[in-house]
């Protein structure tokens, strides 16, 4: 039964920096609502008393000036202060300066300081800027200032602001989920090796992090006891094989002299046969991994075990490779792989209409990848039993089960890939039969 993968999916790191760089954002957010509300107050403050001394001390100049100073203390104020004292009449067109909450607040507070007579403009007759109406001993007057003094903070600057904090939040993010993810990746890391039969991986059981150290600890000694366990079966398989030769071949010796029937004899032969190929594919599948490569006549070793299959009315080979082509890898191995996928093509991949394996080998380069593709064309298999073709005693279907062999074919085929760092691809073809794609390294 296959499990539905999801929708959506997402790696561990991923799912970590997203739930932290969310809950950083949601921080950011809340620490900016939270400053500007701290912030609106005492800025309202500040420019209520600002403008409000501003307009006192314009009062106070103007008030004790005669004629002649007033002029020249309004043109000291307008060159050094950018401020301007103008007289207000009726005919004035202005512009009420209150339009949001910020300046609402600011009128509200200046017109507690200077009296509810204070008037606030952000334009008078068409000229925009920030305008006071006051009154001096009964003459009113315009005082006009730069608009800045009552602007809060622009959202430039708070955009800016923001956007520093946030990227910073997202590179904390990402740095804490790498850091807590790693002792996972690593476990992960270490488990699929053991899913490829290597054992020899190792976690780290020193970690500070309690809960880690363990799980590494628990790791390792499971790795030890499979790799313990793998080997005894190494043994044991190779030892049950190696016992078994000695009375086949008394059996043999026997039926050659005690059975007279040449029929029964000829019978007899060929399960002894049959015996000792199953015991040939046990030792196969035990074999050691300490395989060494070097470079192989990819072509040599093809040929040479399509020759081995000389019965034309059971399998017929179509070879498209080219002399030359050198492979990393290992003679033995390579000739194991090619034999074993023959093989099974000849007892599954035959066709209907002639009942012979037509079996085809072709090859791609790509960069420094040799891919050799050996296809059949039989019934194929059913594809959610292609990645159990691989598995140790299994057969595609009910009917193959009464093969002769020990279902350890294609096992044997991935051992001996993975034994000189190759790898097996199984795939149906699309007219039907079975492919496997076989990828290897390219001798320099």
């Amino acid at each position: 039964m296959s499990l539905k993968r999801p929708a959506l999916s997402l790696n561990l790191f991923w799912r970590t920096f997203v739930l932290l760089a969310l809950l950083l954002t949601g921080g950011v957010a809340a620490w900016v609502q939270t400053l500007r509300q701290l912030e609106f107050e005492p800025r309202v403050a500040q420019a209520a008393q600002q403008l409000a001394s501003l307009v006192n001390l314009s009062r106070a100049a103007l008030q004790y000036s005669d004629g002649i100073n007033r002029i020249a203390v309004i043109k000291t104020m307008s060159e050094r202060e950018a401020v301007r004292i103008l007289p207000r009449s009726k005919d004035d067109r202005w512009e009420p300066l209150e339009t949001d909450r910020f300046t609402r607040q600011v009128g509200a507070e200046l017109k507690s300081r200077l009296g509810d007579d204070t008037l606030l403009a952000r334009s008078v007759n068409d000229e925009p800027a920030l305008w006071i109406g006051f009154t001096i001993e009964q003459d009113p007057y315009w005082l006009q200032a730069d608009y800045a003094r009552v602007e809060p903070l622009t959202p430039s600057t708070w955009i800016v602001w923001v956007s520093i904090a946030l990227l910073f939040s997202v590179l904390g993010a990402a740095v804490i989920a790498s850091l807590i993810n790693k002792p996972l990746k690593n476990l992960s890391f270490a488990a699929s090796r053991i899913r490829e039969g290597e054992y020899d991986s190792r976690l780290d059981e020193s970690n500070i992090t309690t809960e880690i150290r363990a799980v590494n600890i628990g790791f390792n000694r499971m790795a030890r006891e499979l790799a313990k366990v793998e080997e005894e079966r190494a043994v044991m398989l190779a030892g049950i094989s190696h016992d078994l030769r000695t009375p086949l071949a008394r059996l043999r010796l026997e039926a050659e002299i005690s059975v007279a029937d040449e029929e029964a004899r000829k019978a007899m032969a060929l399960d002894i046969d049959q015996l000792d190929a199953i015991i040939d594919k046990f030792m196969d599948y035990a074999r050691p991994d300490d395989t060494k490569t070097k470079p192989v006549d990819l072509g040599l070793v093809i040929e040479r075990e399509a020759a081995a299959f000389r019965d034309k009315s059971q399998i017929r080979f179509s070879l498209r490779l080219p002399p030359g082509i050198k492979v990393q890898g290992d003679d033995v191995e390579l000739g194991r792989v090619f034999a074993n996928l023959f093989e099974n093509a000849r007892r599954y991949g035959r066709t209907v209409e002639t009942g012979v394996a037509k079996v085809k080998v072709s090859h791609v380069i790509t960069g420094d990848t040799v891919i050799v593709t050996v296809r059949d064309y039989g019934q194929g298999v059913p594809p959610e039993k292609l990645d159990q073709l691989t598995t140790p005693f299994f057969r595609g279907d009910a009917a193959r089960t009464a093969a002769t062999g020990a279902g350890l074919g294609l096992a044997i085929v991935k051992k001996a890939l993975q034994r000189i760092g190759a790898s097996l691809e199984l795939v149906n073809a699309r007219d039907g039969g079975l492919m496997a794609h076989i990828r290897l390294r390219r001798a320099s």
